[in-house]
């Protein structure tokens, strides 16, 4: 395997590939994820995805190497199977897409800093089932028809994963805007920034060399990508592509991870400004 290749692996989010072979988090405390162990039969999760820092910890492997280190008896500690097994049900569902009606959704938008015009006008409702339960969120269309999926408590998608193009018009506008995920999209479409063009979002940066096809068409591409190593990778993946047809705005939001803490912090700030005044 190449390291290229395994530098795209490290970029995938683990919750976003357990949830599309069938794996649901039996709880969450944080930024951690717990499962039952994916390629093992247990009754008690053991297996840790920190969502934050993209790592995984298996605590009966661990056990199982402790054990064996100190020459103790592992009773109980099964072995995991060469390779993970199918899920028995498909991850999603009974799939029905509606209008966005739910208050708990526009409000977990709305304290995101995404006001409720803005969510009605680029998003949709999502209901499922998972493991024969319902569940409900807020879908953000794809080109090849999937999409993704937010709420509280749940970060995923609805396969296939691919970009999703926001057009202004029946044609390509001069210029379009990229960003990585949907809600920074929605955050810049509430700081009008978007100067009605269309707008391109990768929904994960391994999904850069599709968004290729959508681009090329474009005479100006604005970056509002995150502040981090996988953003700054992506922009050096256009730049090479599209020389000097790339702007990087993420000047606009020095400080902050990406474009929706911005939005967050700018709205915070107003409020404690506007209540310092009275």
């Amino acid at each position: 395997m190449r390291q290229t290749d395994i530098d795209i692996m490290r970029r995938i989010p683990l919750a976003d590939f357990l949830a599309r072979l069938g794996h649901k988090p039996v709880r969450r405390s944080g930024n951690e994820l717990w499962y039952l162990a994916p390629y093992r039969g247990e009754r008690t999760p053991s297996f840790r995805v920190n969502v934050a820092k993209h790592l995984w910890y298996d605590f009966m492997i661990q056990a199982r190497f402790i054990a064996e280190a100190a020459n103790m008896p592992a009773v109980g500690l099964e072995k995991p199977t060469a390779c993970l097994p199918k899920p028995a049900e498909p991850a999603f569902e009974e799939v029905a897409v509606t209008p966005l009606r739910y208050s708990v959704l526009t409000d977990y938008l709305v304290k995101r800093g995404i006001p409720e015009e803005t969510a009605l006008q680029h998003c949709c409702q999502l209901n499922y089932t998972v493991r024969r339960k319902r569940y409900f969120a807020v879908g953000f269309p794809n080109v090849a028809g999937g999409y993704e999926i937010r709420s509280g408590l749940f970060k995923g998608c609805v396969p296939p994963k691919d970009v999703s193009l926001v057009r202004t018009g029946e044609s390509p506008s001069g210029g379009c805007n990229v960003f990585e995920g949907f809600m920074d999209f929605l955050s810049a479409v509430a700081l009008k920034w978007t100067e009605d063009e269309d707008s391109l979002v990768l929904n994960s940066v391994t999904n850069i060399a599709r968004s290729y096809k959508y681009l090329d068409g474009y005479g100006k591409i604005r970056c509002y990508l995150d502040r981090d190593e996988a953003g700054r990778r992506v922009l050096e993946s256009l730049r090479s592509r599209y020389g000097d047809r790339i702007t990087d705005r993420s000047n606009l939001y020095d400080g902050c991870k990406d474009l929706n803490e911005y939005l967050q912090r700018s709205i915070e700030k107003t409020i404690n400004n506007h209540l310092k005044i009275k």
